[in-house]
């Protein structure tokens, strides 16, 4: 359906290679030697998609799919393209040897773990000398990750913070939609989402349930006239009108990483606000069960035993097959990025809205949060790779990803992309697969 690019033609022929071997287009002179990619979580929900896009780029020779669970690292592995090496490996991120062994010698690192790992990721990718990109940080541990720049930027390596969905697409479509402008007054990102599945569980977690109760529960980040206050999750609640078919939405304020690095981001052209809004099925779901207690991290004592009620809720999850849809449905889903920015140009105040719209992929068997946080990860691994990003040290996207080329190879997936004014509305029928 050319939701892929394909590799260039191979600009260095050699005929003798080992078996899988992909001759990456950059290699010049450099004849036989093998370009890796490391996907970390590459069994889980959005880790899976990052090594399918991959795979499937060719852009990368060998990509190693190291999970917790090998089984779902193999699983993963076995429904990769063969347009590259593809292997499973088991890997604990908390065991710092075979995460550096795992990372030894690779281009750079897809982590798709669990947010609360990043800086141990972060430390083993320094060790290793690999680059590095992640989903997320949920606010805290962005801010956190921030604070390694000046090693990482020692080492002569670039590491960018939220290169999945949202953040990241959210973050290039900003910069791109802020590029021009004199000032800038505010950047309200909103994201929504509407599931037309027939059949499928009436629950189903297409991120990680562990972020998303958390984003229930810890107060939200909003950035205002130069310092950051804190907001109850899940307060502000307004009525928002996206492009058809999300429409109307309630959406509401919870902790994102975004607010983390955009102040510091537009600076320069006098950024006063900015904040993180959601909203679609399933979110009154979560909000009860955070509600309810079972979001949280604090132990409490059952029949003589301490257990986590999150912990307990996860492993329940995992037991009922709520992560993911099961085989066989027919995954039907879209969801829309909107990125609203309030400033001025030379004429004047401007207002813009810079979109970015998925879908599901049912040949996949995923949804559009889970292909949409993947594809990003990998695009943004492929310009890392190819030399295209920008920079040395921990770099948000924002600053680190050019938007036109990263615009185009969402729109050879088939994701579409509008900043309006100057180009046209989102619509339907602006591209077949978004329909």
């Amino acid at each position: 359906m050319g939701l892929f690019l394909q590799p260039p033609p191979n600009p260095c022929p050699s005929t003798a290679r080992p078996r899988g071997f992909i001759p990456h287009q950059r290699c010049g002179t450099r004849q036989g030697i093998f370009v890796d990619a490391v996907v970390l979580g590459g069994g889980g929900l959005t880790g899976r998609c990052a090594v399918w896009d991959l795979a499937e780029s060719g852009v990368f020779d060998r990509i190693r799919v190291g999970d917790l669970d090998r089984g779902l690292a193999e699983e993963a592995a076995r429904k990769a393209s063969s347009r590259s090496l593809v292997t499973p490996q088991a890997v604990d991120v908390r065991d710092r040897s075979s995460l550096v062994e795992i990372l030894r010698g690779a281009r750079v690192c897809v982590n798709a773990v669990q947010y609360t790992y990043n800086l141990d990721v972060m430390e083993g990718c320094l060790a290793a000398g690999v680059e590095y990109l992640d989903f997320g940080g949920l606010f805290h541990t962005t801010r956190k990750q921030l604070a390694l720049n000046d090693r990482f930027r020692a080492a002569g390596l670039l590491a960018v913070p939220g290169m999945g969905q949202v953040p990241g697409i959210s973050n290039v479509l900003a910069a791109a939609a802020c590029e021009d402008l004199r000032t800038v007054d505010s950047i309200m990102v909103r994201d929504g989402w509407k599931d037309f599945t027939q059949g499928a569980p009436p629950v189903v977690f297409t991120w990680s349930p562990s972020t998303f109760l958390d984003e229930m529960v810890l107060p939200a980040m909003v950035w205002e006239d130069g310092a950051y206050r804190e907001m109850p999750a899940m307060s502000g609640g307004e009525e928002y009108d996206f492009p058809e078919p999300i429409g109307r939405t309630r959406l509401f304020r919870t902790l994102h990483s975004e607010p983390a690095t955009f102040p510091e981001s537009f600076r320069s052209q006098g950024l006063q606000h900015c904040e993180w809004r959601e909203g679609g099925p399933g979110i009154d779901v979560l909000q009860l069960l955070a509600a309810i207690g079972l979001g949280s991290n604090q132990p409490i004592d059952v029949r003589g035993q301490s257990v986590v009620p999150k912990e307990v809720l996860l492993a329940v999850m995992k037991r009922e097959k709520l992560l993911g849809y099961p085989p066989g449905v027919k995954v039907e889903d879209r969801e829309i990025v909107d990125v609203e920015v309030r400033g001025k140009d030379s004429s004047g105040p401007v207002t813009r809205h810079a979109y970015a719209a998925f879908r599901s992929k049912p040949e996949w068997g995923v949804a559009a949060t889970e292909i949409a946080v993947g594809v990003c990860g990998s695009i943004g691994a492929i310009l890392i790779a190819q030399g295209k990003a920008v920079g040395k040290g921990v770099i948000p996207p924002e600053r680190s990803m050019p938007p036109a080329p990263f615009r185009a190879m969402l729109a050879a997936r088939g994701v579409v992309t509008r900043i309006c004014p100057p180009e046209p509305p989102l619509r339907l029928a602006d591209n077949k697969t978004w329909q």
